[in-house]
């Protein structure tokens, strides 16, 4: 979807006067693409406004400084419109993930200790699993090193569990519990940990990269040889739950 907006337009709009240079003003036409209906009738009240001030300003003038300042500031338009339209977007999507409804397959908590049959470290399953709302509080022997791939698993409890070289590429586990869990030598990257309970977690020579961690509460997770990219590392450390023992094997500074 895309708009033109022109300085031109804007003369006809304003009181005749007997300046010849406004009939030798060099006006411009510019086209942007939206996205929705709700970014273009901003982008058209905002570039108006620019557009206005300088017919203004520039109505008598019609030299080529004048022009100049208006393509600046058509281009400063644009960019501030980019930058909002992103800033206003991007929250949205966070908050709000398409995720599918429930589902109502039978037993479907009990496909944890299946795991996906094909998923691997790229997040490639077969079938995806729900697990959002299972109870998994000490389970000690049918999660370990399975594969849960790009599992659904907010607001699950895992508390206590033994989840060791268990395969969560991908997985979405925001608000989900997992309490005293050992991840050991698992893989755990592009995990969205978001507001979930890890504390007291054993995350030793488990792969982290690319998962986040906003919000969640880290207090006495063990970090002993993890695996983590720098970036990644540097979100983490933002992280203020986390403690001074758990920081030093970071390496947060």
């Amino acid at each position: 979807m895309a708009i033109s907006l022109s300085s031109s337009s804007l003369y006809r709009h304003l009181p005749k006067r007997n300046d010849a240079s406004l009939t030798q003003k060099s006006h411009s036409t510019f086209r942007i693409s939206c996205s929705s209906p709700n970014q273009i009738g901003v982008l058209k009240q905002f570039v108006t406004s620019i557009l206005i001030l300088y017919v203004v300003i520039d109505s008598g003038a019609g030299s080529p400084q004048s022009f100049s300042l208006f393509t600046g500031m058509k281009n400063v338009a644009c960019g501030l419109f980019a930058v909002w339209a992103v800033t206003a977007a991007t929250p949205v999507i966070a908050a709000n993930p398409r995720l599918p409804p429930l589902s109502t397959e039978p037993n479907r908590c009990e496909r944890a200790f299946v795991g996906n049959t094909i998923g691997q470290a790229n997040g490639v399953y077969d079938k995806p699993i729900d697990l959002r709302f299972c109870d998994y509080t000490n389970e000690k022997s049918n999660l370990k090193g399975k594969s849960l791939a790009a599992a659904l698993m907010s607001d699950a409890k895992f508390d206590g569990a033994d989840m060791t070289e268990v395969v969560m590429s991908k997985a979405y586990a925001v608000g989900a519990s997992f309490k005293g869990v050992d991840f050991s030598n698992a893989v755990l990257d592009r995990v969205n940990f978001a507001k979930a309970n890890l504390q007291g977690a054993s995350f030793k020579n488990t792969v982290l990269s690319g998962s986040t961690f906003d919000d969640a509460q880290l207090e006495d997770v063990i970090f002993e040889d993890t695996i983590i990219g720098y970036i990644d590392l540097q979100k983490l450390c933002t992280n203020t739950t986390i403690n001074a023992e758990g920081r030093a094997e970071l390496g947060c500074r």
